[in-house]
């Protein structure tokens, strides 16, 4: 018995085994007790003089105890019977042959009806009773005060004999089927046991939902993995794969659409990795693959394939699903890497795979750790930094190529340090995104650049519109509409002077939350460009489900175009689709005349880049523009 179990429960399961063994007692009892009156019945036909009343009276008691059962005392009813037949066989001897007396055999009889009946006390009663019998048998005997009446041997004799035998014999035979059946149900229930045993272990050891080994026993099959290895002269890796965006198919779909997807991955691992592979979900979106090699090569060749098998276009709830996993790879060299601290190096290399443009692979080396440690210390710094608003704005103008005017300035934002330095968006917008900071960055950024574009056009530049990069982050609590709105009231800025960047690989997603929340935004009035375009899938087909207005190509494809014919078809090309679709176009990375003129020649509609300026403050954008 458990012993947080809830006392009604126990009092229910004692009162249960009472009943069941009382059941048990109540049939033995009736059984017993109808075989000894059916022996004492014959008996009686055959019997004589005395030995016919005590036979009678044998009989009379043992109907009472019958009856005694029938209602269900148990206990009297034994007491009845056993003493009801000691005192009979007593009697028989006594005016018999004493001792030497054939009763003498059903004592034995009644101490296993007692053993079988009853408890310890009833047991003992009896023992003690059919004792104390026969030594006052004897001692009458030997006093001379029973003088033994041996009868001449007659078929009453043989029969009283059998029915003895008979009745204990029975009595013997119902007892061992009690201890046969009683053994087969004790094996079941401890098969049952057993069985539920495994179950547990099993629900404690695997991850309900993938049915892979998760964490806990993860640590087990490390060290069963490890030995293997060793044995066999290979070394072991720990692979760490975390899907990339994972949490935004939770957030927009629901967990139900994001179980699905780590099911359907956990199948593909199982069917895919090598049969001494061992695959676990570490918990969320992160499995652990335990790999015994050889080579690196085979390790890399292995990330590689989990990649591929991970980049899959999944169907979800109507939707089309990118799936996409990031991977760290650490190296068990010695004793100290134990599980735990492979899992940490592992997990260090994974975020350095994330960091290099995710899906993709990354090694452990010594010096991420160094990198981890400033990760955390800057996390610590962001926090205090995010509630003090210690940042700044940086803008870049956006030039209209046909008159060369400043139309719009692009926000950057940027981390002053008490140094004089700047730390840059790229070192902390992703621990912003992980921590939970970026709304609140977020709101900051969107009222700065408000106020910026208030104070510009109150200065005479009454077309002047600010452009804000959007995160991914910053759409998943369905937020962002009422945020942008707040920024809007809050400065009296005209919605059609915002416009709001968001990146192609957030718009190739066909997720019905962002695309929702895109058309709540646009029906304010403000304006939509899809960011860095050419980086990601460079489908303009996906920009027909957005209300986009503007197309900004990567800086990747515009600083050579002045030395690559192809790149320079490339953007041409880019230009022609974008306006196909009535979507005005900017350049980014614009750096020298040439560049600008062949913009200008195949079509380009904006330009920026440090042609004009870099990224400036506020005082000194005013500079440049004026």
């Amino acid at each position: 018995m458990k012993p947080d179990e809830p006392i009604a429960d126990r009092d229910s399961n004692k009162l249960e085994r009472r009943e069941f063994f009382n059941d048990i007692r109540r049939r033995r009892l009736i059984q017993i007790n109808t075989a000894t009156a059916v022996g004492l019945a014959i008996s009686l036909t055959v019997s004589r003089d005395i030995t016919q009343v005590i036979f009678a009276s044998g009989l009379i008691c043992l109907f009472v105890s019958l009856l005694l059962a029938l209602f269900n005392k148990l206990g009297f009813s034994a007491f009845v019977m056993l003493s009801a037949l000691s005192s009979m066989l007593f009697a028989l001897a006594a005016t018999g042959a004493g001792v030497f007396d054939l009763a003498i055999l059903g004592y034995p009889g009644l101490i296993i009806f007692g053993a079988l009946l009853g408890g310890v006390v009833l047991f003992i009663s009896v023992f003690l009773i059919v004792s104390m019998q026969s030594m006052l048998l004897a001692y009458l005997s030997l006093q001379g005060i029973i003088e033994p009446n041996i009868p001449v041997l007659s078929v009453s004799h043989v029969l009283f004999i059998l029915v003895i035998f008979a009745i204990i014999g029975f009595s013997v035979y119902i007892l061992v089927n009690d201890i046969k059946r009683l053994v087969m149900s004790l094996n079941q229930e401890n098969m049952k046991v057993e069985h539920s045993r495994a179950h547990v272990e099993y629900l404690a050891n695997h991850d309900s939902l993938t049915k892979l080994p998760n964490r806990l026993y993860g640590e087990t099959l490390f060290v069963r993995t490890s030995a293997h290895c060793k044995s066999n002269g290979k070394s072991l890796a720990l692979l760490f794969l975390d899907l990339d965006n994972f949490k935004l198919i939770n957030d927009a779909l629901g967990h139900n659409a994001g179980d699905v997807v780590l099911e359907k991955l956990s199948n593909v691992f199982k069917t895919a990795l090598p049969s001494d592979n061992q695959v676990i979900r570490f918990g969320g979106d992160e499995f652990i693959i335990l790999a015994p090699f050889q080579t690196h090569e085979e390790l890399s060749k292995l990330a590689k394939a989990l990649i591929v098998e991970c980049n899959q276009v999944l169907d979800l709830k109507q939707n089309q699903v990118v799936v996409s996993a990031s991977i760290g790879i650490a190296l068990a060299k010695s004793e100290i890497d134990d599980f735990k601290e492979l899992c940490r190096k592992a997990d260090i290399a994974m975020y350095r795979a994330k960091k290099n443009g995710k899906n993709t692979f990354c090694f452990y080396e010594s010096i991420l750790d160094i990198e981890s440690e400033e990760r955390f210390k800057l996390l610590q710094m962001l926090r205090p930094a995010v509630q003090e608003q210690a940042f700044t704005l940086f803008y870049q103008p956006i030039v209209d190529l046909n008159t060369n005017q400043v139309t719009s300035a692009e926000a950057l934002l940027r981390w002053p340090q008490p140094d004089g330095s700047m730390i840059y968006p790229d070192e902390f917008i992703g621990l912003c995104e992980s921590s939970g900071l970026i709304n609140s960055l977020g709101a900051w950024v969107l009222n700065e650049a408000c106020d910026f574009c208030v104070r510009q056009r109150s200065m005479g530049h009454a077309d002047m519109r600010v452009a804000v990069n959007l995160s991914v982050a910053q759409f998943r609590d369905g937020q962002l509409n009422k945020i942008v709105q707040q920024s809007l009231l809050r400065s009296g800025l005209a919605p059609e002077a915002l416009e709001l960047e968001l990146t192609e690989s957030l718009v190739i997603q066909e997720d019905q939350n962002i695309s929702a929340q895109i058309d709540q935004l646009s029906a304010l009035g403000l304006s939509i460009s899809i960011d860095d375009f050419g980086t990601g899938y460079s489908n303009l087909g996906y920009l027909r489900n957005f209300k986009a207005s503007k197309l900004k190509i990567d800086r990747c494809f515009v600083s050579p175009i002045s030395r690559n014919e192809r790149d320079k078809l490339l953007v041409q090309a880019i230009i022609n689709m974008a306006h196909s679709l009535g979507l005005e176009v900017v350049a980014e990375g614009i750096e020298d005349k040439e560049a600008l003129k062949l913009l200008l020649d195949i079509g380009c509609d904006y330009g920026q880049g440090y042609f004009w300026t870099r990224p400036v403050c506020e005082s000194e954008l005013m500079s440049s523009i004026s």
